[in-house]
């Protein structure tokens, strides 16, 4: 049976935290606050959790799982490399609204999806999932809904489409507008933004400083 833990209670916190912890290391799925919409999550090295996380959203692998990290020195150990543009956009945007997809280290042991070699990576700013994700470290993530229906922005709308699928719920209160990432692809001789989200097109040239197309 699934549980809801409301972290604006302080006990309630430590408890969940523990709980999703727990969870995450058996291979069970939890749902996280995060600063855009509320995330379902999973050990990001299972490839039978990541299979139940896509069973639960009822998605397929075509549309791969993309992986939160809790720290920016975390992608060191993910990744071939780090190039410099993906550096930049680090230290201007995480923690925060922006995922980059680059190269993933061939030695990972991992399944998220049909990803081509490669990984969306991203640090969230939410105190909640920062917190978890420093204790189990980096989750396959992705939007707490039903494939097809709107993601979800309070703990309650995830747990209507998600129900016993996931074993604990962390309830951080509501995400507010519900507005996606910016996706940068990094794979590439030139930067392409996959999906303008709530990093503009304009704010990531400007880092970087130089082309960056658009899908």
């Amino acid at each position: 049976m699934s549980v809801v833990y409301d972290c604006a209670v302080e006990q309630d916190r430590l408890d969940g935290l523990a709980a999703a912890a727990s969870a995450v290391r058996a291979g069970r799925l939890v749902v996280v606050p995060t600063d855009t919409v509320y995330g379902i999550g999973a050990d990001a090295f299972s490839s039978s959790a990541v299979r139940s996380l896509l069973e639960a959203k009822n998605r397929g692998p075509d549309m791969p799982v993309g992986v939160l990290v809790g720290s920016w020195t975390t992608v060191d150990g993910l990744v071939l490399s780090v190039p410099r543009p993906a550096r930049m956009l680090i230290e201007a945007f995480w923690p925060g609204d922006l995922s980059i997809v680059l190269p993933h280290a061939p030695s990972l042991a991992w399944d998220l999806g049909r990803t081509s070699g490669t990984v969306m990576l991203r640090m969230p700013l939410h105190p909640v999932a920062i917190e978890l994700l420093r204790e189990v470290g980096p989750m396959a993530v992705s939007s707490a809904n039903r494939s097809g229906q709107p993601p979800a922005a309070t703990a309650a709308e995830a747990r209507d489409q998600l129900g016993e699928s996931v074993a604990v719920y962390l309830d951080g209160g509501p995400s507010g507008d519900p507005v996606p990432s910016t996706i940068v692809d990094l794979t590439g001789d030139t930067p392409v933004v996959l999906r303008e989200g709530a990093v503009s097109l304009t704010e990531v040239t400007e880092v970087l400083g130089t082309e960056v197309r658009t899908r």
